[in-house]
């Protein structure tokens, strides 16, 4: 820059920046820092606690800073990238690979925009959420242990592994009765995931480094295996159905393909993890958080303080904070966006090739569709590839629900009983982990486990719809103009909501009417012909957008013009 700034003001030195490859916490004297005025060119808290002022954090260099989107990768391989979208493009052919192609970019806007109020405040998105009301995080954790309760990606990479092995079929004997090899080995994974988190005091870094070995062996026999089957030419009808926007085919089902828009991505409950890994991480104000510390192996903690920080808009700060939102973007744009377009596309142009018109499930199409017609390298490819991917996003899944779930409880009771926030989460790791092994012991049939990873994939999808709507109420209505998403941004979530809203009405209007009876809730893609009870969804459905365009527009005109030099905190897509 021509005035200096990057020498020292705005940008960190080349030993600074270096702090961040682990993960960067500054400690403060929270208690001797100034309050926050009351005033819109800092964040509104309503009723709520008041911010303390820090001055934003120097930015570092982009391979600084690298780990939290490495982990949102991994939680996205081994559900829609392998599974899910793989199979839809097997049934009805490249005509729904623009669905996925928007919903990777949809998620791409969505989840910068869960790490905004991070960045801003240091501060979880549920604290945001619940600084609206407390509703609002416990209802989130209860959809999300529904959708990520039951230990089916576990299930399913041991079920991949077994047989990839040839021991599928083994059993040993046990009081319930027989444990099939392939459950033990689900055991074995969960067993071996909570042993990676005793071996370090900093848990969220024996994570970001072992999702990165993973996600980098999960991309390498990804790329292997589309070479070693010779799928290249299906890669000249992705074009084509880019280009196809809008259709979707006769006969799709509706839960799947909404699983499917939800794991464009890692989807769900997992997207909201992004907010609580970039302040583990320490990006912007985030850094002035303490990081969660193992309560068994960890030495002294942390402090992550109930109310957080915002920073004066100087000129300087300005200018770090257009740094810090270029950063956190192109972090994800090139670890997320980049690594779901090359490793899914490929992965959908081998099951185009091998399984055109399957009606199978995702591991069966591999397994019993695609396997037998390929040689032996090639089959050992994808059991290698499918192993490593949902074993990565098994761990991930670990890692989101009990992250998310300690900060939740901790938040709306822990802090106020005296709990520690570390104790909170190694406690819900361990009690998580236990709930997986009981499940993969019981004489239970889950023989097949995809189909529930279809429900949860579908409630997935519903539960974005609501959080997508609260958090551009959140980022309009409650932060000042200078970290307020600009109106592109604006309109990318009116989209996001509105896209996700859509589909859940179907969704939902599908269930009752097909699995309850009652006909009356029956909808259709069209709107036109659907019943009275389904009219009624999408009369829901349209009220609910409405407010939330008109509160954001208000949001955005109420703070114009309330902080000079805005300008220098403007970017690319800020």
């Amino acid at each position: 820059m021509s005035d200096g700034t990057r020498d020292g003001e705005v940008y960190t030195s080349a030993e600074e920046g270096r702090e961040y490859r682990g993960s960067s916490y500054m400690p403060t004297a929270y208690d001797n820092l100034d309050l926050a005025p009351d005033s819109t060119a800092f964040p509104d808290n309503g009723d709520d606690g008041r911010y303390r002022m820090l001055d934003l954090p120097r930015v570092p260099k982009l391979s600084h800073v690298v780990g939290p989107s490495a982990i949102m990768l991994g939680a996205s391989l081994g559900s829609g990238e392998t599974l899910f979208w793989p199979v839809l493009i097997a049934q009805h052919g490249w005509a729904l690979y623009w669905a996925f192609f928007v919903g990777v970019f949809t998620q791409f806007f969505l989840n910068t925009e869960i790490q905004r109020w991070t960045l801003a405040t240091g501060e979880s998105v549920f604290r945001a959420f619940e600084r609206l009301h407390r509703f609002w995080p416990l209802c989130f954790l209860v959809l999300g242990f529904v959708s990520l309760g039951w230990p089916g990606w576990a299930a399913s990479a041991a079920k991949v592994g077994a047989t990839g092995l040839g021991f599928e079929t083994l059993a040993v004997s046990y009081p319930l009765g027989d444990l099939v090899a392939w459950k033990l080995f689900g055991i074995f994974i969960m067993v071996l995931i909570w042993l990676s988190y005793q071996v370090t005091p900093l848990m969220y870094n024996v994570v970001e480094r072992t999702q990165i070995v993973l996600v980098s062996m999960s991309s390498l026999f990804a790329v292997a295996l589309f070479v070693a089957l010779g799928s290249v030419n299906e890669l000249a009808k992705v074009p084509g159905g880019i280009a196809s926007v809008g259709t979707l085919p006769p006969g799709s089902d509706i839960a799947v393909f909404l699983g499917g828009l939800a794991y464009a991505g890692a989807g769900g409950y997992l997207n909201l993890s992004q907010s609580l890994w970039v302040r583990e991480k320490g990006y912007a104000m985030g850094r002035y958080q303490g990081r969660v510390k193992n309560p068994v192996v960890g030495d002294d903690p942390e402090p992550v303080q109930r109310d957080g920080f915002t920073f004066l808009p100087t000129v300087t700060n300005l200018r770090r904070w257009r740094g810090w939102w270029r950063l956190a973007q192109l972090e994800h744009l090139l670890t997320f966006v980049v690594g779901l377009l090359v490793v899914a596309t490929m992965m959908m142009a081998v099951a185009a090739e091998y399984a055109l018109g399957t009606a199978d499930d995702g591991v069966t199409m591999w397994a019993e569709g695609v396997v037998p017609q390929v040689s032996p390298l090639g089959g050992g490819l994808i059991f290698a590839t499918l192993f490593l991917a949902l074993l990565t996003t098994e761990y991930a899944i670990v890692e989101s629900f009990v992250r998310n779930s300690a900060d939740v409880i901790y938040e709306l009771h822990g802090r106020q009983a005296g709990w520690s926030l570390p104790r909170i989460f190694w406690g819900l790791l361990t009690v998580f982990i236990l709930w997986g092994i009981v499940i993969l012991s019981l004489p239970i049939p889950i023989e097949q486990p995809f189909g529930l990873l279809v429900i949860a994939a579908a409630m997935s999808g519903v539960m974005m719809w609501p959080y997508s709507a609260l958090l551009l109420v959140v980022n309009t209505t409650r932060l000042p103009e200078h970290t307020q998403p600009g109106w592109v941004r604006v309109a990318t979530l009116w989209w996001a909501s509105g896209f996700f809203g859509y589909f859940s009405v179907l969704l939902i209007g599908s269930v009752l009417a097909g699995q309850l009876g009652l006909s009356t809730f029956a909808t259709t893609a069209s709107v036109v012909g659907s019943g009275p009870g389904g009219y009624l969804l999408f009369v829901v459905y349209g009220v609910v957008q409405t407010l939330v365009v008109v509160t954001s527009i208000r949001g955005k005109r109420r703070t114009r013009g309330t902080v000079d030099a805005v300008e220098e905190a403007s970017g690319p897509l800020h």
